[in-house]
């Protein structure tokens, strides 16, 4: 089946560009040319990605980036973004968008953007991997990674593609310390230390979601100084989180 794209962009000669590009790679594509319109579409249709231009008529990418979010809208979102506004960059992926491209894009590199996206949020097919992964559980929170579900006392948390990410990486290493340089490094793939920040903004929402009490959490902790932790059975068990968040 056809993966559905939304593609956002004001500018027609890029959307068409664009479009006929990824049409040609076998994706279903859509376009529209202005912010209200992108939310107008997202409210009436599912789709399995979403490109996003910044600077938008209507409501620019970062306003519509927000909204969605708040919204508990998970689409992968891909953002587009001139060369040299990193500002807007750092700013988009606080937000919740999962990456970013400099224009002028470049189709193949978009491509493998838009793929490799795709395959961390597919959901895995009748047939069962040869080797299934076994969920990660600690206290009431299961990280089921086949399905890429989680869930707290047996109910569904919501996360976007990075959210996911993120948790995953820092379940599958208990107790040990990850600073923000590589904790980017690993789940983002970038090492400009500019972008650090987004680190904390990521571990904020996800404490948010899957925290019973946010400002005193369970999973996630801060080691001052450093970076972020996930908890041990140890700490859960006995009560022993004494690191402050």
């Amino acid at each position: 089946m056809q993966e559905k794209i939304l593609l956002i962009e004001d500018t027609a000669d890029i959307a068409r560009m664009v479009r006929a590009y990824l049409e040609e790679s076998g994706f279903q594509v859509s376009t529209v040319l202005d912010g209200v319109e992108g939310l107008d579409a997202l409210r009436t249709n599912r789709y399995d990605l979403v490109i996003l231009d910044l600077n938008l008529p209507g409501m620019d990418g970062l306003a519509l980036c927000r909204h969605l979010r708040s919204q508990g809208n998970d689409t992968p979102i891909i953002m587009l973004t001139g060369r040299n506004n990193e500002q807007d960059i750092v700013l988009g992926l606080e937000l919740g968008a999962d990456d970013y491209l400099t224009k002028p894009v470049s189709l193949p590199e978009l491509k493998a953007r838009i793929r490799s996206l795709l395959r961390r949020t597919d959901v895995p097919r009748a047939q069962q991997p040869a080797s299934p992964q076994s969920p990660i559980r600690s206290g009431s929170l299961a990280i089921d990674l086949e399905k890429r579900h989680v869930l707290r006392d047996g109910e569904k948390i919501i996360l976007t593609a990075k959210e996911f990410d993120l948790l995953v990486h820092l379940a599958r290493h208990p107790g040990r310390v990850f600073t923000r340089e590589q904790l980017l490094n690993d789940v983002w793939g970038y090492n400009n230390s500019f972008y650090e920040h987004t680190v904390n903004s990521h571990i904020n929402r996800l404490r948010t979601k899957i925290e019973p009490d946010p400002a005193n959490p369970l999973y996630i902790l801060t080691v001052w100084g450093v970076g972020y932790r996930f908890c041990e059975t140890a700490d859960l068990a006995t009560g022993n989180i004494t690191l402050p968040s």
